[in-house]
């Protein structure tokens, strides 16, 4: 457990005005519900507001509608955004309570001397760092990862254990990469012959830019000709699959057990509800949002939320009933008419 804080360290480290004891000690950050006297907690969500007088914490970080209330029952850190506040008090936290070791190159590291590493490169143990591979300053290379020839990772970008990096594929600086992530495998594409399949080789890669976050066990397939491209800023949670030549414009986020076909394009700003479904050569402009569950079968050119379920059946009643459903407004506004004028 870290040494305990006090409010006055926080405020110096992350701003926010104060109601109470600059000298109160915080040991933990925690819910409202679960708080006690030694937690800094926060209230985002207005639907949590009765938590906050019965809650335990020694400081909550309130927006300014809530102040009063807060400062009624303890101290407070006031702030536009608690939420955004409460993020970046977490990577604060982290760096107190995880502090990141010194670099150094494991001597069970297999690194090509045709690899270029940069300043203060970690390399984990077991790591791969293959021939003509450039780590930049400052790269943190997990154990078991292996950066296949010619790939690119980025200053500061941290490639958690068992990560596989694929050969000629990119990785922009700042990024967060977790283990399991396969960037380069190659994507689904084949060619019927009498029966069978023939591969069509994969001649493209991935391209990822700057603080871009990849969940465990994500896969991002390399492009058929052009590459697949991740836009700077884009996050993606676990167990997300992206085709090839997919990309996927800056800022956009992607929860669990997602997914997109090839050659799709998704706008900057986009959020995509977990196990989302986006089939192939479409184009969603920027700032859509896919609610969770929702197949998208064709292009979106306008910003906004969408959604659907709809149960699977034999394709062809499918497509009937699904032209019906499409008309259930109209028809009922039909009925209703009919229905006033009887």
């Amino acid at each position: 457990m870290s040494q305990p804080v006090t409010l006055a360290d926080v405020i110096a480290a992350l701003g926010g005005d104060l109601l109470g004891d600059s000298q109160t000690l915080i040991g933990k950050i925690g819910p409202l519900a679960e708080a006690d006297a030694t937690t800094l907690s926060f209230l985002a969500n207005p639907r949590y507001q009765s938590q906050l007088t019965s809650s335990a914490a020694a400081c909550v970080i309130v927006a300014p509608a809530f102040a009063e209330a807060a400062a009624a029952r303890g101290a407070a850190i006031v702030t536009p955004d608690p939420y955004l506040y409460f993020a970046r008090l977490t990577q604060w936290w982290a760096a107190r309570v995880r502090p990141v070791p010194p670099a150094r190159i494991h001597p069970s590291a297999v690194i090509d001397p045709a690899a270029v590493l940069g300043e203060g490169v970690d390399i984990g143990p077991l790591a791969v760092i293959e021939a003509g591979a450039r780590i930049g300053d400052g790269a943190r290379i997990g154990a078991h990862c292996v950066v296949e020839r010619n790939a690119v990772v980025g200053a500061g970008t941290r490639l958690a254990p068992r990560v596989t990096l694929g050969f000629d594929c990119k990785v922009g600086a700042r990024g967060i990469i977790h283990s399991g992530v396969v960037i380069g495998a190659d994507g689904f594409g084949f060619a019927p012959d009498k029966g069978t399949w023939v591969k069509i080789e994969q001649l493209g890669a991935v391209t990822i830019g700057d603080d871009v976050e990849i969940g465990a066990n994500t896969c991002i397939d390399r492009g058929a000709l052009a590459d697949t491209v991740i836009e700077d800023g884009v996050k993606l949670d676990n167990q997300i699959q992206i085709g090839h030549n997919v990309r996927i414009g800056a800022h956009s986020a992607m929860a669990g057990c997602s997914a997109i076909a090839g050659s799709t394009t998704i706008g900057r700003h986009c959020t995509i509800g977990g196990a989302a479904m986006i089939i192939g050569h479409l184009t969603l402009a920027d700032h859509v949002h896919i609610s969770m569950g929702t197949a998208i079968t064709r292009s979106i050119t306008q910003p906004g939320q969408y959604s659907g379920v709809f149960p699977f059946d034999d394709n062809a009643s499918w497509e009937k009933n699904a032209a019906t459903l499409r008309q259930l407004h109209g028809l009922r506004e039909r009925i209703r008419a009919l229905e006033k004028n009887r």
